[in-house]
C-alpha cells in the first residue's frame, strides 16, 4: 500500500504533467495556427513617414519570434489621423490574430473624447505594446519670422497637417490655451508630403515626432529648421543638449490665457502628453482569442529585444525603447476614467479654431520602362529621365491597366512602359497605366 506522502507525490506529478501538457497543446495550437497564415500589419498612415517606417521594420522581424513563423506583409490605410484604419481592425480585419494595426498615438483619445469617426472601443481592443516611447517637436524653417517660442505669441506660423492629429492638436492648444498664432494648411496625406512642402515653402511649420523629424528632414536640419519646443512630459536628451525647452515650463501665468487657471492648463496639457507616452502602439481586434493575443505580446516584446531588429533600427536611426501592451491598455483604461467635465474641456481645447486653409495634393505623372517588379507587383520601378523611381501599388486602392484594359498588379512585366500617377517617388500610386 501507498503512503499518503507518495500518493501526494504522485497525484501532484500528475497534475503537473497534465497542466505542462495543456501549455504545450496550447502552444502548439498557436503554432499551427501562424503557420497556415500570412499576417499583415495595417498602417494608419501613408508610405514614407515614422509610423511606416517603424511598421516595415518591425514586420521583417516580428515573425521570426511568432510560434510558427508567419509572414507578415505591411498594408497603408491612411485616414482621419488613424481612424479609417483602426476602424477597419476592429470591425472589418479577421479577428483571428492575423491582422495587427499601427495607429497612431491620438486614436484612442479620439474615441474616448467622443469624436465623430471612431467605431471601435480602444478598452475592449488588445494593445500588444508600442517600440518606442516619444518625445515631440514643433519646428519652423529658418525662413519663417518666429525664431523662437516666444515668438508664436506674437507672429503667425503657418503650419502643415494631417488632420486630428499631433500635427494639429498641439497647435491647437497652443493657440486655444496660451494665445499662440499658429495657422494651419489642411490636405497633406502624410508627413512625406509635409516635409517636400516644407522644402518648398508651402508651410513653415511642423508638429512632429522628434524621431522621424530628424530623419526626414535630413542631413542638413541644423542648417535649415529650428526646433521651438519639446512636447513631452519628460525631457529627450538629444534635443536638451540643443537648447529645445520643454512644453510645460512655458505653461504659467505669463502665457497661460486669462480665463484660465495655470494649473487647469497644466492638466489639460498633460493629459495630452500622456499620448506621447503610447508613442506607436499596435493593436488587435477585440474578438481575437486571449491566447493569441498573449503569444503576440510575447513576440512583440522579444522582437523589440531581438538583436537583428534593434541593428536594423539603429541603421534606420529609429529609436527603440518599448513599453508592453499591458502597460498601453493600462494608460487607455486610466484616460478613460478622467472626469467627463475635463475630458469635454480638453475635447474642445484640441479642436483647431484658428486660420486653415485646404489644398489638394498634385499627382505627378512620370513613364518609363519597368525596370524590376517585386513582391507580386507591389512594388514597382521605372526609369525616369535615367533614374529609378519607386511606386507602391495597392491591391484596393492603386488602379492598374495594361494596354487599356484592368488588369492585376503582378501582370506588370519588367520592358513594360509604365505611366505612374502619384504624389511622388516612394509613396502609393493612385493609377499606373501600362502598354507592352
Amino acid at each position: 500500500m501507498k503512503s499518503l506522502t507518495a500518493l501526494g507525490v504522485s497525484s501532484l506529478a500528475g497534475i503537473v504533467g497534465l497542466t505542462m501538457g495543456a501549455s504545450a497543446v496550447q502552444a502548439d495550437a498557436i503554432s499551427d495556427f501562424y503557420k497556415k497564415v500570412r499576417m499583415t500589419i495595417v498602417v494608419g498612415s501613408t508610405s514614407g513617414g515614422g509610423y511606416d517606417t517603424y511598421a516595415r521594420t518591425l514586420a521583417r522581424h516580428l515573425g521570426r519570434n511568432i510560434p510558427g513563423n508567419p509572414k507578415i506583409l505591411v498594408q497603408n490605410r491612411p485616414g482621419a489621423g488613424g481612424i479609417v484604419a483602426t476602424n477597419y481592425i476592429s470591425n472589418v480585419a479577421k479577428q483571428d490574430g492575423s491582422f495587427i494595426g499601427a495607429v497612431q498615438r491620438t486614436v484612442p483619445f479620439d474615441q474616448i473624447m467622443g469624436f465623430k469617426g471612431p467605431k471601435f472601443d480602444p478598452i475592449k481592443m488588445h494593445w500588444l505594446g508600442s517600440v518606442t516611447n516619444e518625445a515631440g517637436v514643433i519646428v519652423v524653417t529658418k525662413k519663417a519670422k518666429v525664431k523662437k517660442l516666444e515668438d508664436v505669441f506674437k507672429h503667425p506660423v503657418i503650419a502643415g497637417s494631417t488632420g486630428p492629429s499631433d500635427s494639429e492638436i498641439y497647435p491647437a492648444l497652443l493657440n486655444n490655451v496660451m494665445g499662440a498664432k499658429f495657422k494651419l494648411i489642411l490636405g497633406y496625406p502624410g508627413s512625406s508630403q509635409i516635409h517636400l512642402a516644407l522644402q518648398r515653402g508651402e508651410v513653415e511649420g511642423y508638429s512632429q515626432s522628434w524621431s522621424s523629424f530628424k530623419i526626414q528632414a535630413g542631413p542638413k536640419m541644423k542648417e535649415n529648421f529650428i526646433p521651438l519646443v519639446q512636447i513631452s512630459l519628460k525631457p529627450l536628451d538629444e534635443m536638451t543638449k540643443m537648447g529645445v525647452p520643454m512644453i510645460l515650463d512655458f505653461v504659467d501665468r505669463k502665457h497661460v490665457l486669462p480665463q484660465y487657471s495655470v494649473e487647469d492648463a497644466k492638466t489639460w496639457w498633460r493629459l495630452m502628453l500622456t499620448a506621447k507616452a503610447m508613442g506607436r502602439p499596435y493593436v488587435v481586434g477585440p474578438k481575437v482569442p486571449m491566447d493569441r493575443v498573449k503569444a503576440l505580446r510575447k513576440a512583440f516584446m522579444d522582437t523589440a529585444k531581438d538583436p537583428k531588429f534593434l541593428a536594423d533600427a539603429k541603421k534606420q536611426r529609429r529609436d527603440v525603447s518599448a513599453i508592453t501592451g499591458e502597460e498601453v491598455q493600462q494608460m487607455i483604461a486610466t484616460l478613460a476614467a478622467v472626469p467627463k467635465p475635463t475630458l469635454d474641456k480638453v475635447k474642445d481645447l484640441i479642436k483647431f479654431k484658428g486660420e486653415t486653409k485646404k489644398i489638394t495634393i498634385k499627382m505627378a505623372e512620370h513613364t518609363g520602362k519597368v525596370t524590376a517588379t517585386k513582391r507580386g507587383g507591389r512594388r514597382i520601378s521605372i526609369n525616369f529621365k535615367g533614374k529609378d523611381v519607386l511606386a507602391k501599388v495597392s491591391g484596393s486602392r492603386t488602379k492598374v491597366t495594361i494596354n487599356g484594359k484592368k488588369a492585376k498588379r503582378k501582370a506588370i512585366k519588367v520592358g513594360m512602359t509604365c505611366t505612374f500617377t502619384y504624389p511622388g517617388p516612394g509613396s502609393e500610386a493612385k493609377k499606373i497605366d501600362c502598354k507592352g
